[in-house]
């Protein structure tokens, strides 16, 4: 079994990971400034040169904005931020993960509408391919990962290219706690039987039955990985 790797932050990146937290959790409030540099460096205890990278960073992400001369402002992320944030959010509070699974399942929705009125037989293919590899998966975790490709797969065939994003992303919203979150996929032969029932209809062209079949697929599962959640913060 290969080793894992080990992931190395640099000071930078645990800088902007503590900042960042502070930001989310309110330490920061949303309009207010940061203290001075000198000041905020020293409170971190790091050089000012760290500093303003973790905090260029911060300000790439939507959730600071530096004036010269004025300072460092702490921006409201709910009218700045973007999807990105999303990944953040979630591991900084769980409660964000019931917004993305209500957002999960209207957008699986229409993406599954969309998909079957433009399926050919090519991406009918891959698409049943994709579920057969939840079937084939070696355990719970590697179904969840193939799962994952049933829903890019199924964006793709959309021919839209924003629902690829907008899965992206509300997939990695809760890739911090997937782990936690395994009972849909606990046996992988029927975790392919359930996902099999939204994409056969996709591949048949019938747009509101792989509608209400993705939209009733992604209900059911996330009430299950909340669930898991919830079990897992009990026993912590």
């Amino acid at each position: 079994m290969p080793a894992e790797a080990i992931v190395r932050q640099s000071v930078v990146d645990l800088l902007e990971e503590r900042l960042r937290t502070n930001i989310l959790d309110g330490t920061h409030q949303p309009g207010s400034l940061l203290p001075p540099e000198r000041e905020l460096a020293a409170t971190y205890g790091v050089t000012r040169t760290t500093l303003k990278h973790a905090l260029s960073r911060l300000e790439q992400a939507g959730l600071l904005r530096t004036r010269h001369g004025v300072g460092t402002k702490v921006l409201d992320f709910l009218r700045s931020g973007g999807v990105d944030l999303l990944p953040l959010l979630v591991g900084q509070d769980g409660r964000w993960l019931s917004d993305v699974f209500e957002a999960r399942r209207a957008i699986g929705g229409l993406i599954a509408r969309k998909a079957a009125s433009q399926c050919s037989t090519a991406q009918g293919t891959r698409l049943r391919a994709a579920v057969d590899a939840v079937g084939e998966a070696p355990d719970p975790a590697g179904a969840q990962l193939a799962e994952a490709e049933v829903h890019r797969e199924l964006a793709r065939t959309t021919g839209n290219r924003v629902y690829l994003l907008l899965t992206n992303t509300l997939l990695n919203a809760y890739l911090p706690v997937r782990h936690v979150m395994s009972t849909p996929f606990a046996d992988p032969a029927v975790a392919a039987d359930r996902i099999r029932q939204v994409v056969e209809p996709v591949v048949n062209g019938e747009a509101e039955e792989a509608g209400r079949a993705a939209e009733a697929y992604l209900q059911l599962t996330a009430e299950e990985m909340t669930a898991d959640l919830v079990r897992h913060k009990r026993r912590k």
